[in-house]
């Protein structure tokens, strides 16, 4: 029996694809996400990681929809065309440790790659360095890559495990339901709440939920990637999926333009600095991080909820690291980075390169 073809997988799907991710990034930010913040996978990862009290910076925390839903959005797509395949035992240590540290470098500069596409969408040119530096670490992945690079194969597992990162998102959903926020209250029940800074922005529930759902589906469908955008460019010449990034800022700067969100320049930028090197070596050491994992932030989440249980143990790691980052003073903020975040970037840098070199498969070996 012929199998029907995945449009969403087509030349024309993986560009209307990053349109749409474009343009409700913008519409998010329209209808209250923090600016060039419509979608940011590490970002909404550290306010989740601060609403469940892992960090007590107040200014980011808040339990993101957006983020259930992708995973959640992933799943249904992947029941639906029977693509929910549970798998994993591929180096989960190694798994947690690259979040981690793809966590770190995102947060020194203030974003993940989404939201390094989205800040220059908005007209913040601190993106250029932090695109450069994403583009740079994609890239020493690579090396790896033609170097015999692996984690291994993944195991296939029961479907009972491969529905836990469904379950854990779909009870941290239902938790978020019971204890919602409260007007002018830090706290709701065991939950906190930003009051002011960019966990205090964001759209209403239903509408982040939603468009997170209808992301999550449409991303799993066609395989969207940023990070793996990159790296087929770099490594085999393919545009498939970098034309899928490419429509996602295009359709991003437009709908900005449209909106009155465009602002051009570096100074003043939100929830952005202008130390341009640091800009640079946090997404080299995320870009890289995210290249030997396997994918961006976002592909990780879509990935946990095909069962895929390395790119849950990944999630988790950049959770904690989140919580590191602000428990220890190693990420940024608009007045530039955090007091250990030089260290941190260097310390997370020696821990991806190892893992890199560490797991070169020699032939016949």
């Amino acid at each position: 029996m012929e199998t029907k073809k995945n449009l969403f997988a087509t030349s024309l799907g993986i560009v209307a694809v990053g349109a749409v991710i474009g343009v409700l990034a913008a519409l998010l930010q329209k209808w209250g996400n923090p600016g060039n913040m419509g979608i940011c996978v590490a970002c909404f990862e550290r306010d989740v990681a601060g609403s469940l009290g892992l960090h007590r910076a107040d200014v980011v925390q808040y339990l993101r929809p957006e983020i259930f839903g992708f995973v959640l959005g992933a799943f249904v797509a992947a029941l639906s065309f029977s693509e929910f395949k549970p798998r994993s035992g591929s180096a989960p240590l190694a798994r947690f440790l690259l979040g981690m540290s793809a966590m770190i470098g995102a947060l020194v500069f203030l974003g993940c790659p989404w939201r390094a596409v989205l800040r220059l969408a908005g007209g913040d040119g601190n993106a250029l360095f932090g695109l450069a530096g994403l583009a740079t670490g994609v890239g020493i992945g690579t090396v790896f890559f033609r170097s015999g690079y692996s984690l291994g194969r993944t195991s296939k597992q029961n479907h009972g495990l491969g529905l836990l990162m469904p379950l854990v998102i779909a009870g941290l959903l239902v938790l978020g339901l019971i204890f919602p926020q409260i007007p002018n209250e830090p706290k709701s029940g065991v939950l906190f709440y930003s009051l002011k800074g960019p966990g205090s922005q964001h759209a209403p529930l239903i509408v982040s939920l939603v468009i997170g759902l209808a992301v999550g589906f449409a991303a799993q469908r066609s395989r969207f990637c940023t990070m793996g955008a990159l790296r087929d460019l770099i490594l085999f010449r393919h545009w498939h999926l970098f034309s899928g990034f490419m429509a996602l800022l295009v359709a991003a700067w437009l709908t900005n333009l449209a909106l009155g969100q465009f602002h051009p320049g570096f100074a003043n930028q939100p929830v952005a600095h202008t130390q341009s090197l640091w800009n640079f070596f946090g997404m080299l050491v995320a870009g890289l991080a995210f290249a030997l994992a396997g994918g961006c932030p976002g592909r990780q989440l879509f990935m946990s909820g095909e069962g895929d249980g390395d790119a849950a143990v990944f999630v988790f790691g950049m959770i904690v690291g989140a919580a590191f980052a602000h428990n220890f003073g190693l990420a940024s903020s608009p007045a530039g980075i955090g007091p250990h975040g030089m260290a941190a970037v260097a310390v997370a840098l020696i821990a991806c390169l190892y893992i890199g070199f560490s797991n070169i498969k020699r032939v016949g070996a």
